[in-house]
């Protein structure tokens, strides 16, 4: 059997590469479009109103003012 570089072990007549740590894994992209799609949804269900500034409203009168005769 042949010495087994560093970074992989021997397994059922294969060498393999050791395992990496799980704690750095990063965010797939399925994770980030269901991120996404989340907030979207979000948006649509209770709005992003205090988000961005409305304009001030000016009053309208619902009825016309009659003109004076």
């Amino acid at each position: 059997m042949a010495k087994v570089p560093d970074g992989f072990h021997y397994v059922r007549g294969h060498i393999r590469r050791n395992p990496k740590s799980r704690g750095a894994k990063r965010m797939s992209g399925w994770m980030i479009a269901g991120l996404l799609a989340g907030a979207w949804l979000w948006g649509q269900v209770f709005g992003f109103d205090a988000a961005t500034p409305s304009a001030p409203s000016e009053p309208n009168p619902a009825v016309s003012t009659p003109a004076d005769r």
